[in-house]
């Protein structure tokens, strides 16, 4: 199951070391694993994810994808670019109202061909169904991925990420304590937690809460679960997960889904002066902030490896630039 994917990205992304912050934060050794380096219109976690759906919506014989997002949407614009690679149609159900400019990934995601339709307060696909029965009647057939390409098929991608990230940990020879990330649709977090207790790999995860709002009537903690229970069962794992299992740190998402503020400007600025790399406004930023905040309020023991998971998202400090100057 591992194996049955239609390649798309550059793997294994980088693991490296960052050298200079680690200088900065004396008590830690911070390291950095590379998915903004997938290679896909700019690369991004997505990737992963889209490798395992792409696989399934060809093996069903469809031509045509549907999938949601909000505008600046980094899973739409890879989604976008899969289906180029694929040859397959692409159609976007994007929130908001149509801009009189594209820019970020809005502009990318039209460049690449898709389809987009702009759905005003529906950006987690709630219009997906209509749009699949509309363009069926017309002669597609469409294969639907859900909102982020979270659910088990695209978690098997962060299934086989644990275990690259394993083969990489062996032949650098290091351990990594503790493993920080985005977590917002739910699919990275539930197959990396698969993928832990898979491949045994002695890391603990804290997953960095970006989007407070429910998903179709469920907290995320509720989405990840459910994934990881239809993962037990289709991958054979013999551990029963509990809710209380499904850790999300949930200290640095109160102003919303999308807002940039301080925190997130100062984690840009922090990693890119530091070390040359460039977090997104959304998601890294947001995620990146909460574990330097970690870090000065020693909140993990002293002289942990600690390792951010780098999940892309380049394009959207374009729409951000305002914010950014």
């Amino acid at each position: 199951m591992i194996d049955n994917k239609y390649n798309l990205g550059f793997f294994p992304t980088p693991l490296q070391e960052l050298s200079r912050l680690s200088k900065k934060y004396p008590d830690y050794n911070i390291f950095i694993k590379r998915d903004d380096n997938t290679g896909l219109a700019s690369g991004g976690n997505k990737t992963r994810k889209l490798e395992y759906l792409i696989k399934q919506a060809l093996d069903e014989n469809c031509d045509t994808i549907i999938t949601a997002g909000a505008q600046q949407s980094n899973h739409c614009r890879q989604t976008a670019a899969a289906c180029a690679i694929a040859g397959l149609k692409c159609h976007l159900l994007l929130g908001g109202t149509k801009p009189e400019v594209y820019d970020g990934n809005l502009l990318l995601s039209s460049i690449l061909g898709a389809e987009i339709h702009f759905t005003a307060e529906n950006r987690k696909g709630e219009d997906g169904e209509k749009l699949k029965n509309k363009l069926e009647n017309t002669g597609s057939k469409c294969f639907v991925i859900p909102y982020g390409g979270s659910n088990f098929t695209g978690a098997m991608g962060f299934v086989s990420a644990a275990k690259e990230l394993k083969e990489q940990l062996i032949e650098q020879k290091l351990k990594i304590d503790y493993i920080f990330f985005a977590s917002s649709s739910g699919g990275m977090q539930a197959g990396l937690t698969l993928g832990k207790e898979i491949y045994q790999l002695d890391s603990e995860l804290i997953p960095i809460s970006i989007d407070k709002e429910e998903l179709n009537g469920l907290s995320l903690e509720e989405v990840v679960l459910n994934l990881v229970e239809e993962g037990t069962q289709k991958l054979n794992v013999n551990k029963k997960f509990q809710l209380s299992d499904i850790k999300l740190i949930r200290d640095y998402d109160e102003d919303g889904y999308g807002v940039v503020t301080a925190n997130e400007i100062n984690a840009i600025s922090e990693l890119a002066r530091n070390e040359g790399v460039l977090l997104d406004p959304v998601y890294t930023a947001r995620a990146f902030y909460g574990m330097l905040n970690y870090l000065n309020e020693k909140r993990i023991p002293a002289n942990s490896n600690i390792l951010f998971w780098h999940t892309g998202g380049l394009p959207a400090i374009f729409k951000y630039a305002k914010e950014l100057k």
